[in-house]
């Protein structure tokens, strides 16, 4: 156990006890120290740094660091070096923060220009005893644009004597025109094996027990950064009275056990919801937190996923023997699908039991929705699994050709039911069209007039040149609410459908004397409400495809398999020649001579 500290030495928490003095202690930052290292070696050493990375990887600390290189000065005279193995004369009041010539600012409390004006009337004097006169501005992200904008020129052409080091935790707040005055240096998260190491020999030092289980939910809950590590370690040996164990640390963080945690999840993964929900009550009951149960399912869900892409993120220090071991063998046994899945589940519900207003049971609704799906099948193995069922006339896709009495065309449907996955078969080889089959089809899907003043012979072909010339008003009348009695040159006998506008003959006879250069004469057939219009024979033909696709073999077997199922039929029209059109409107007119 570490001494018991008396009165007149006030205890010093690890982060500050433990602050590196020269760049030996920096830990996790070696890019870093090479640079510098270089730059002091041959003597260029720039008047301008700014130092950006996540909180507590070293940024203030690094700053501390270069302020006593650039004003060592031994009994052999003043040379800026980061060989500290003898202390030098300014080292001391730098390292305690009161040298009169190394001023801090944080830019969060003095974000103004006027605290810039002090340090530009203050950096034409030299400095006191020092060798240089270094700015430390902390946060400087937090400065005005009235701040930046009266930094730049003193920040571009210093005094020889003037040093000036940033810190920031947002370099994207901070303007190019000042990054491009400095030279930058990024500093990591630590690594989960060198922060162990450092947090193992700390506990060396103060003599403290401990078991690597409990680093490693430090390490973890710490990601990456130096400050926060310590001082989660220092909350540790409080909690655990001079002890860091598993048990404490778990308390403290609110964190469920772990080789719980992989239990729940191998539950989940086979389906045993009953299972899963009890483990949860046990985790809730040792003092989990629903999200943190959501989260460490999420956790896991991504280290099984990343030990299946990469193998050897097994080997990652800060896991635990369970993870290690049994991650690694759930990676084998579940495939991407169902991690994918199973990650995108645990996802939206973590935000769920976060807006709930009871955690728990926004957290059981989540689990039960993964069990049940997680062991539904994938697209492939449902279409194999479907496949191999007996049938007496199977089809090889799900194509549905309408050849009633209703006339209707070909047509390739797509099957979509609602918990199915989407199939879509190749579309049906070509092949002889009744000209009836292909008057209804073209109805649907016109061709475009010709170029200049158009000579509409066809009914589909006055659809076709309303289309043409953009007029949705009359198209739509011609679709839906006219029924098409016959077509001559010049004439056309049509039928209003109940309550339609009559105006719109009108409307249509001033638009073909304009489309076609000639008067046209409309007549209005009294006894034609046997006659469908083209949105009625579309949909006629739509129905009649969809009740044949619900014969179908492959759909039949479908809704067999997911009971409650419905069926969307999606008919993609085929291109007919309107010449077959205005041949089936001839032998119509015939047939009623």
């Amino acid at each position: 156990m570490a001494a018991t500290e008396t009165p007149s030495s006030p205890y010093l928490v690890l982060a500050r006890k433990y602050r590196p003095l020269s760049f030996e202690g920096l830990i996790g930052q070696e890019a870093l120290v090479q640079t510098l290292r270089n730059a002091f070696k041959s003597g260029r050493i720039h008047h301008a740094f700014i130092l950006t990375g996540v909180r507590g990887v070293g940024k203030t600390t690094t700053a501390r660091i270069l302020a006593r290189a650039f004003n060592y000065e031994d009994e052999n005279g003043r040379h800026p070096t980061l060989d500290f193995s003898k202390e030098g004369i300014h080292d001391r009041p730098i390292i305690e923060g009161r040298h009169v010539d190394v001023i801090e600012m944080d830019a969060a409390s003095n974000t103004g220009i006027n605290d810039i004006r002090e340090i530009i009337d203050s950096v034409k004097y030299g400095p006191v005893s020092a060798p240089y006169k270094v700015y430390i501005i902390d946060e400087v992200h937090m400065l005005s644009t009235a701040a930046f904008n009266g930094l730049l020129k003193t920040l571009e052409e210093p005094p020889p004597y003037v040093k000036f080091i940033f810190a920031t935790t947002e370099i994207r707040k901070v303007p190019v025109t000042i990054l491009s005055r400095c030279m930058r240096f990024d500093l990591r998260r630590v690594p989960p094996d060198i922060m162990s190491t450092h947090l193992v020999d700390l506990l060396h030092k103060e003599q403290i027990d401990y078991e690597p289980e409990a680093l490693a939910m430090i390490v973890r809950a710490g990601e990456g950064s130096v400050r926060d590590n310590q001082s989660l370690l220092d909350q540790a040996i409080s909690h655990g009275d001079g002890k860091v164990t598993a048990a404490t640390v778990k308390a403290m963080l609110g964190l469920g056990d772990r080789a719980r945690t992989i239990d729940l999840f191998e539950a989940l993964m086979g389906g045993r919801i009953a299972d899963a929900l009890t483990i949860v009550r046990e985790l809730y009951d040792a003092g989990a937190d629903p999200q943190t149960i959501i989260a460490d399912l999420c956790d896991f869900t991504y280290l099984v996923t990343r030990i299946k892409v990469v193998p050897a993120a097994a080997d990652d220090v800060s896991l635990t023997p369970d993870e290690r071991t049994r991650g690694a063998s759930l990676a084998q046994k579940l495939g991407m699908r169902a991690l994918s899945r199973t990650w995108q589940i645990l996802f939206k519900g973590h935000e769920e039991v976060n807006r709930a207003g009871n955690g728990l049971q926004a957290a059981e609704m989540v689990l039960i929705r993964l069990a049940y799906a997680a062991d539904l099948p994938t697209p492939d193995e449902l279409i194999a699994k479907l496949a191999n069922q007996p049938s007496p006339a199977l089809p090889s896709g799900p194509v549905v050709r309408n050849g009633g009495s209703s006339g209707s065309p070909q047509a390739l449907r797509q099957v979509q039911p609602e918990v199915a996955p989407r199939f879509e078969s190749a579309p049906p080889p070509p092949q002889s069209v009744p000209q009836a089959q292909a008057a209804l089809q073209s109805i649907a899907t016109p061709q475009p007039a010709p170029q200049g003043l158009a000579t509409p012979r066809t009914y589909a072909e006055l659809v076709a040149l309303a289309g043409e010339k953009r007029d949705l008003i009359v198209k739509h009348a011609l679709e839906s609410s006219l029924r098409p009695v016959s077509i001559g040159d010049g004439r056309l006998e049509v039928a209003l459908v109940q309550n339609a506008d009559p105006g719109i003959i009108q409307t249509l006879s001033a638009r073909l004397k304009l489309w076609t250069g000639r008067q046209w004469m409309i007549t209005i057939a009294r006894d034609a409400a046997h006659v469908p219009t083209i949105r009625e024979q579309r949909d006629e033909r739509h129905e009649a495809v969809k009740a044949e696709a619900h014969q179908d073999p492959l759909v039949q077997a479908i809704l067999e398999t997911f009971p409650g199922a419905t069926v969307k039929v999606h008919v993609r029209q085929e291109q007919v020649p309107i010449e077959a059109y205005a041949d089936a409107i001839r032998d119509e007119e015939e047939d009623d001579e």
